[in-house]
């Protein structure tokens, strides 16, 4: 485990712990840190001490800990001051920063951890935010060994890492994978927090800027390995999982495409072609996404803070933002490619693999388990990441960690079908 010495005084800090994901990210934080063989110190961190006393205690209650309310420390810190927010950094190995959105909160925590050497993680599913980050910070990060993971959380760890697992169960080359998420709601309903709605419209509504950003990196177009995959229409009956489907609009296949594109840089490693998709239920659930689809667009193409502020209103009055007991999902990942010995170059695929990561309610359920899970990979597994620091997504990070085996001992399932 790294070790913590002056004038780092914490393995981890959570930042944003009062804040709606962050009360999650800390109560599965102080669970993991219980269980843990070595003793770990570490503290929450946010704007106002008041209101981290209530989140610790609250989580203290809920996990039967009282002595939690003493062995936590405090560290008020906001996105707004520099300063505090190089006092925390300075203290911390690494960083689990909770607070979003993160196009408008998140630079400046990124920004702090490098110059102040402490590693970062965090739960964004925004390509703007996440691209722009290793655009601005990837070189001074690798100079200073400093490892800034984003996207640790439901966006993207279930899928990232759920190519690579279906990549090393696969006997030969896989050189294609469409992935189908399924959610099943609890008795009370589905869940999404304003600062996650928020960062979906907002990215959705700004996509000339993302394609902007990356001409800035100058990439040339990955390589293709074997049959080229076909992509689905707008609206499509899925016979992988009998019900209609359509494209994933988060961040998946953004963070997929960059792993596949350092592991084939870096690594030399064949990038593994990737379709995202979801289901969406039978003809009445299409009938309600038709609308709902309708209305979204109509939000995104006139965002703006009144907007916006008429939506959450609406989604609390009608019982949209509440998390409920029972939910759970499935990713189910479809790869094709060639056996041992096979050409790829030649003819189409001749083997299939079928594999399913599933796990409880992504967003306030697997989404702390996977952060928390993935900072402490960093804190015990340094040398298995990439040879220097950076800015990283989840499996270019952790494909030669143990990350996997961590999630399924948590709740998180990997599996071959």
């Amino acid at each position: 485990m790294a070790e913590v010495g002056s004038p780092r005084r914490y393995h981890f800090v959570v930042f944003g712990a009062s804040g709606f994901t962050g009360r999650y990210v800390l109560e599965e934080a102080a669970r993991c840190a219980a269980e843990a063989r070595e003793e770990l110190r570490w503290a929450a961190a946010g704007r106002s001490r008041a209101r981290l006393e209530t989140a610790i205690s609250q989580a203290a209650e809920s996990l039967g800990k009282p002595e939690l309310k003493t062995e936590v420390d405090i560290i008020v810190a906001d996105v707004d001051d520099a300063e505090s927010l190089a006092v925390m950094c300075k203290q911390a190995v690494i960083v689990l920063n909770c607070v979003g959105p993160y196009r408008f909160f998140g630079e400046p925590v990124v920004k702090a951890c490098v110059e102040n050497g402490a590693h970062c993680v965090d739960v964004s599913g925004e390509p703007q935010f996440l691209e722009g980050m290793q655009l601005k910070y990837d070189g001074e990060a690798g100079e200073k060994g400093v490892y800034i993971v984003g996207s640790c959380g439901f966006d993207s760890i279930p899928a990232d890492l759920g190519i690579l697992f279906t990549r090393d169960q696969f006997k030969g080359t896989l050189t294609s994978v469409e992935s189908f998420l399924t959610a099943s709601a609890g008795p009370e309903g589905a869940c999404i927090h304003e600062g996650t709605w928020q960062s979906l419209v907002y990215g959705l509504s700004d996509s000339g800027t993302l394609r902007s950003l990356r001409k800035k990196f100058g990439h040339k177009p990955l390589p293709v390995v074997g049959a080229k995959i076909k992509r689905r229409s707008a609206l499509f009956y899925s016979n992988e999982i009998q019900q209609y489907s359509v494209p994933f609009m988060g961040a998946d296949p953004a963070v997929v495409k960059r792993t596949q594109r350092f592991l084939h840089e870096e690594l030399q490693e064949n990038p593994v072609q990737y379709g995202a998709y979801v289901g969406v239920g039978g003809v009445s659930s299409v009938v309600k996404l038709l609308f709902a689809g309708l209305m979204f667009w109509i939000l995104v193409k006139s965002v703006n803070l009144f907007t916006l502020t008429l939506f959450t209103l609406y989604t609390h009055r009608t019982g949209f933002f509440y998390i409920m007991e029972g939910s759970s999902f499935r990713f189910g990942f479809y790869g094709e490619g060639y056996t041992e010995g096979q050409d790829p170059s030649e003819g189409k695929p001749n083997a299939k693999i079928r594999t399913l990561v599933q796990g409880p309610e992504a967003a306030y359920v697997a989404t702390p388990i996977a952060m928390v899970q993935a900072a402490f990979t960093i804190l015990n597994e340094l040398d298995s990441l990439p040879k220097k620091g950076g800015v990283y997504t989840p499996g270019a990070a952790f494909a030669k960690t143990t990350l996997i085996d961590r999630l399924n001992k948590h709740g998180i399932q990997f599996s071959v079908l």
